[in-house]
């Protein structure tokens, strides 16, 4: 429990201190005078000021944030004409747009950089072939010695493409002997025998081609989730990749997840605002929390498929137009590009204290409802 909340705590603050660091990068580049650069949320433990900027670390561990001055423009600002020069309201459109997208810049940054390191490491792919996975103690399949990790080539004569045409093979034949062809990469008898093997007392294993053919019979009635062979298969083989290809792969795939997520999103906005139920399942902080506690069981790789997940949603989410986002300040900038005028900025500024308060409640109902799953469970 210790450990899954230190990691929940550093991979949320991880996350975003990522993407305020992109806003911090682009406010400096474009001129704007920052603040404040903290780590953790107030209140405040330790800071240091260098130059115009203080330096922060506060007593909330989660996460950071970015202060930057101007950030919220005023009517009296603009009055203050000797007070404009180093503002973020007083920088063009394209520089404020800059800084507004650089927070998403990073956060998906991020995770382009764990999925191409995962795609180094190995990743389960999609193939044609079927392998073996776990096969049962006592089973059918491991009394006719079949192990983990072998290939499935022929099942009764016929080539297996697919794990769904094994599994029907096997059904179809409960009761009846039926001949299943491997390929095993290691200790392979078959290696270079072409005869009935006498290694295995009480198993008949005989040889093609290099490959090995068992003779098995599934059962009719077999323990509940063993299935009639008592194996858990897979068309899922591991691939890993050179470190100058994994980059390219890993921006593909971060392009492809960020538009299923943004798809899964827009659905379940229009089922919303239609007042339609909502199959998907939306994770607050605690969903989050219980998610990262099952990834430590699993290790690391698993934590890092998190970490690049949970950046790619924090990028998508921060893009929308919604108010409080950064997407949402991003619309007003853009409705000033098409206007040639700025929106009030007390009108900016209710729309995005309304906004705000919109997601404060939407995190409150997902919690309560994370917190009715886990007690359901």
């Amino acid at each position: 429990m210790f450990l899954t909340l230190l990691v929940f705590l550093a991979v949320l603050s991880l996350l975003v201190l990522v993407h305020e660091l992109g806003h911090f990068l682009a406010a400096k580049k474009a001129g704007v005078r920052i603040e404040e650069f903290g780590f953790g949320l107030p209140p405040r433990i330790w800071g240091i000021k260098r130059g115009k900027t203080i330096y922060s670390i506060n007593w909330l561990p989660i996460g950071g944030f970015v202060k930057l001055y101007g950030e919220e423009e005023t009517e009296d600002r603009r009055q203050k004409t000797g007070d404009r020069n180093d503002a973020f309201f007083s920088k063009s459109k394209k520089a404020r747009a800059a800084v507004l997208i650089a927070g998403v810049a990073m956060n998906f940054f991020l995770a382009i950089l764990v999925i191409s390191y995962i795609f180094t490491q190995g990743v389960l792919v999609p193939t044609d072939k079927v392998f073996i996975k776990e096969v049962v103690r006592g089973s059918p399949a491991q009394m006719a010695g079949l192990v983990k990790d072998d290939q499935v080539l022929f099942a009764q004569g016929q080539s297996i493409k697919n794990s769904q045409q094994f599994i029907d093979i096997t059904k179809a034949n409960v009761g009846k002997e039926i001949a299943v062809e491997v390929f095993r990469k290691t200790a392979n008898p078959c290696a270079s025998q072409e005869k009935v093997l006498g290694a295995y007392p009480g198993i008949r294993i005989s040889c093609h081609g290099g490959n090995m053919v068992v003779l098995v019979t599934p059962r009719v009635s077999p323990p509940k989730d063993e299935g009639p062979l008592g194996v858990a298969i897979s068309n899922l083989e591991e691939r890993k990749y050179p470190w100058w290809k994994a980059p390219f792969l890993g921006t593909s795939e971060a392009f492809k997840l960020s538009g299923l997520m943004a798809l899964e999103i827009g659905k379940i906005l229009v089922k919303l605002l239609t007042f339609q139920p909502i199959e998907a399942e939306v994770a607050g902080p605690l969903g989050i929390a219980q998610a990262t506690g099952e990834a430590v069981k699993f290790g690391a790789m698993a934590v890092l498929q998190l970490i690049g997940l949970l950046s790619l949603n924090l990028a998508v989410i921060n893009i929308l137009p919604f108010p409080a986002l950064d997407g949402g300040r991003l619309l007003f900038v853009g409705i000033e590009a098409i206007t040639g005028k700025k929106v009030k900025p007390r009108w900016e500024r209710w729309t995005h204290q309304i906004g705000m308060a919109i997601l404060l409640a939407l995190i409150v109902l997902v919690t309560i409802n994370d917190i009715l799953r886990i007690v359901r469970k």
